[in-house]
Order: C-alpha cells, then sequence, then structure tokens
C-alpha cells in the first residue's frame, strides 16, 4: 500500500469514527453533550440558519407556522441521510485504499465502483455483481454489512422515540387550551380557576407541570431535533406554554390571597432551570425584549381583573420588587429562544374576545354546515356576512 492509499484508508476511517460517535452521542447517550464542534448540530442548526433567512421575509401567521412546521421532521430526516452518506463513502474510501479487486459488470471509474459496492454492502442489499477476491476486503465488506444492520435497527428504534416524546409535550399544551385560553396567558388561567373556586386543582397544575418541565429538560437536551417540531395550532408552543406557567408561577410566589405559593415555587424552579439549559444549548444568550411584555398600564389592569375574580394580587414597594427579579430571572431567555425559533410569546392578560381552539372548527367558518335548510343560514339584509346558527360559543356559558 502505498503512503497516499494509507492516507486515504485514513481519512475513510476518521470519515466513520466521526460518524458513529456522532450518532452515539445523538441516539444511545442519553445526557447532553457540552462538545462544540459536532456533526449533529453543524446540520440542525446549519440548516434551521437557512431556513430562518427565507422565514423572516415571511409575515407571522399560519403561512410561516406551516413553512417551518416542516423543518423538525426534515431535520431528521437529512441528519440520518447525512449519516448512511458518509459512511457509505467512508468505506468506499477504504475499498479504494486497499485495492479490493471487484467484478464489475459496468464500464465506470474504480472509485465509483467501490462506492457503488460499498452502498449495496452497507445496506445489506447482496445483488453478487461484485465480489471482493482478497481476504481483506472480504473482512471489510463483512465489517460494513454488519454496520450498516445495526445501523438501520437503531434509526428504526430512534424515529419512535422522538414521536413519542412529542406526543407527550404536546399533551399538556392541548390541556392548557381549555384552561389558560389559546393563546395561553397567566391571568386567563387564574381567572377561570378562581371562578370555579378550584385552587386545588390549579396546584395540581402546577405539579404536572413542574414534571412536564422536567421531561422537556431531559428530552430536549437529549434530542435538540425535538425543539423544532412545532405544535399543532399556529397559536401554541411548547415554548408559550413553558412562560404561561412560569407567569403564573411568578404571580402565585408575589403572593395571591388564599393560594399557597410552595408548589409555585418548586415549579419555577423547574421551569426555569429547563429554559435556561435550553437556552445554553441552542447558544442563544438572554436578550432584553424589545416591547416590555408587562407595562405599568399592564400590571394595572392585571391586578384588577384578578381582584374581580377574587384572587387580588399582593401590593406595595416588596411586591412590585418580588415582581420584577422574578421576571428578570427567565423574561430575557424566553425572548431569545422565541426570536430565534420564532415562536410568539404569550401575553400576561389575554386580548379581549378571544375563542378557544375547542370551540371553533372548521365546518363552524361555514354559515352552511349546520343548517336545516339553505333559507336558515341566509345572511341578514344590508349584512354582507352569513352567521351560523353554532358560532363559537363563548366560555361564559360555563359559569
Amino acid at each position: 500500500m502505498s503512503i497516499i492509499s494509507g492516507m486515504i484508508a485514513i481519512i475513510g476511517c476518521a470519515v466513520i469514527v466521526i460518524i458513529l460517535w456522532d450518532a452515539f452521542e445523538a441516539i444511545v447517550l442519553p445526557r447532553r453533550v457540552t462538545r462544540r464542534i459536532r456533526l449533529m448540530p453543524l446540520v440542525l442548526f446549519g440548516s434551521w440558519t437557512l431556513l430562518s433567512k427565507a422565514a423572516r421575509r415571511m409575515r407571522p401567521g399560519k403561512r410561516r407556522e406551516r413553512y417551518l412546521g416542516f423543518f423538525g421532521p426534515l431535520s431528521l430526516l437529512l441528519l440520518l441521510c447525512v449519516w448512511g452518506i458518509g459512511l457509505v463513502l467512508g468505506f468506499a474510501l477504504i475499498h479504494w485504499a486497499i485495492g479490493s479487486r471487484m467484478t464489475p459488470t459496468m464500464n465506470v471509474s474504480r472509485f465509483l465502483t467501490d462506492v457503488y459496492f460499498s452502498g449495496t454492502t452497507f445496506f445489506t442489499l447482496g445483488l453478487g455483481d461484485m465480489i471482493p477476491h482478497t481476504r481483506l476486503a472480504r473482512a471489510v465488506t463483512v465489517i460494513e454489512a454488519g454496520m450498516g444492520f445495526g445501523f438501520l435497527a437503531i434509526v428504526i428504534g430512534y424515529l419512535p422515540v422522538i414521536y413519542q416524546s412529542f406526543s407527550r409535550r404536546e399533551i399538556n399544551i392541548s390541556l392548557l387550551d381549555a384552561r389558560a385560553g389559546s393563546p395561553p396567558s397567566a391571568v386567563e388561567l387564574l381567572i377561570r380557576h378562581g371562578r370555579d373556586q378550584s385552587m386545588t386543582q390549579l396546584i395540581e397544575l402546577l405539579r404536572d407541570w413542574e414534571r412536564w418541565a422536567a421531561e422537556l429538560l431531559e428530552s430536549h437536551l437529549s434530542y435538540p431535533v425535538l425543539a423544532f417540531f412545532r405544535s399543532q395550532h399556529e397559536n401554541q408552543s411548547w415554548l408559550a406554554g413553558l412562560t404561561t406557567i412560569l407567569d403564573v408561577s411568578t404571580l402565585l410566589i408575589v403572593g395571591i390571597k388564599g393560594v399557597p405559593a410552595g408548589q409555585a415555587k418548586l415549579t419555577f424552579a423547574m421551569a426555569r432551570h429547563a429554559l435556561v439549559d435550553l437556552a445554553q444549548n441552542f447558544n442563544t444568550p438572554p436578550v432584553a425584549p424589545e416591547l416590555e411584555r408587562l407595562t405599568p398600564a399592564d400590571l394595572a389592569l392585571l391586578r384588577h381583573n384578578l381582584a374581580a375574580a377574587g384572587l387580588p394580587l399582593r401590593e406595595g414597594q416588596e411586591a412590585e420588587r418580588k415582581l420584577m427579579e422574578l421576571r428578570r430571572m427567565y423574561e430575557p431567555y424566553v425572548n431569545a429562544i422565541g426570536s430565534y425559533m420564532f415562536m410568539r410569546l404569550p401575553d400576561w392578560i389575554p386580548p379581549s374576545e378571544v375563542i378557544d381552539n375547542w370551540q371553533t372548527s372548521a365546518w363552524e367558518r361555514n354559515p352552511n354546515a349546520f343548517a336545516s335548510s339553505p333559507a336558515e343560514a341566509r345572511p341578514a339584509e344590508g349584512d354582507g356576512r352569513a352567521v351560523s346558527a353554532y358560532q363559537s360559543l363563548p366560555f361564559d356559558l360555563f359559569y
């Protein structure tokens, strides 16, 4: 073997080792890897950087959400393709370097023949049109076939884990719809529980979200691609849900009459822990928001709405100071991740006449959907809009 062939063989082995180690860290190793130079982050975050340039030119809305919604699954498939192609090329370089004597049936260059043979071996096709004739070549072929079989098995097991984690994440986000509105807000969540006198259920909800934040931390650090999977509805996201729970916990820690703050402190700690670690993983340093999420006027309205629901927020300089300090602990991180991932942050106070996702459907947008006859769905004279008898129902019907 010449010096050039030896160098080519070393390069091929290096490519295989790099890809196998990267796949091990991304799939098998159940913890966050702090090493910066890795293949998986280069593919994931590099492709996101390219995609986000086009997304910034789009207006916020359903069109941009649909566009960004394709990135998570596609980036996962792209990563698997990069791993597979890299392993095939790595073994092809080894075959070329050791001078594997094949029996080609096509008039092509030798390296392309090695690539073809490596691909059929890695994916265990076994066509038999090319056969290695040296012992070393046969040994490399056996190793590649075994590695290809194992790689496919790991990939088959990897995809269900990703989608199961995504499903578990979305369950609590969907349950938040009827409790905190769409999009969710801290004041709406507190008011709805206050109306029902269900503060015990609110504490249970915070306990569930403490566990949800812990699962989010573990799953999204181990599998960063999950963070790019968008929720089912455009006005929901894992970041909005996490921020809403942090807002609610903050208000309870500041002090709301009749509501203990013990569970809120635990939920706040776990949620902030997840948020800060994810910001570090995405390399998004904390930045102050361009627009204040809670202006003095909003705070006054917040106090008024909570007091009207029988949940007065503690007042005074000490309460104001604590509220500001708690917000500074998480809002810069929320703002950084939201800007990076094009996720809208929830408001403290919901906009007027908000309609929850469960109150709407595609059929209720059609005025003739529930009408027993065309005459029932006719618009009133002088009104260009047809109104269905089953329009979206206000949440107040429950009270």
